[in-house]
């Protein structure tokens, strides 16, 4: 079968056999296809990002992009060392972000539901 990608502004024929992909150059002559317009944020989305900007230069910051699925701790809790405070869900999968010490969180800089990029600010421990 043949397919068709698109990787950094280049279009590419894939031919796969077998379990094997093949890259057939001759396609990557032909005309450049036309760029698709990236979608725009939700409302929900960017008003998450304006609180950011308040977050402090120690606060947690998110490992890698994806969705926020779950709070398990509240402002003013204590929390040990390791313990989850923010569960993000990315690629099917759910990643504990977890305390980096021991202490009360301060702050909570994100809301279940939001979408969140790679360094992020996430929570704030003291």
């Amino acid at each position: 079968m043949k397919y068709k990608v698109t990787l950094n502004d280049k279009v590419y024929e894939v031919e796969v056999e077998k379990g094997e992909a093949i890259l057939v150059d001759e396609y990557e002559r032909m005309a450049p296809v036309a760029p698709v317009a990236a979608p725009q944020a939700p409302v929900a989305q960017a008003s998450v990002a304006q609180t950011n900007v308040n977050a402090s230069a120690s606060a947690v910051k998110a490992p890698l992009p994806g969705v926020v699925v779950a709070i398990k701790a509240q402002v003013g809790q204590t929390v040990k060392a390791g313990e989850a405070v923010v569960v993000i869900e990315a690629m099917k999968m759910e990643n504990e972000i977890v305390a980096p010490q021991a202490g009360t969180v301060k702050a909570i800089y994100v809301q279940k539901g939001a979408s969140v990029q790679t360094d992020a600010p996430l929570f704030e421990i003291a």
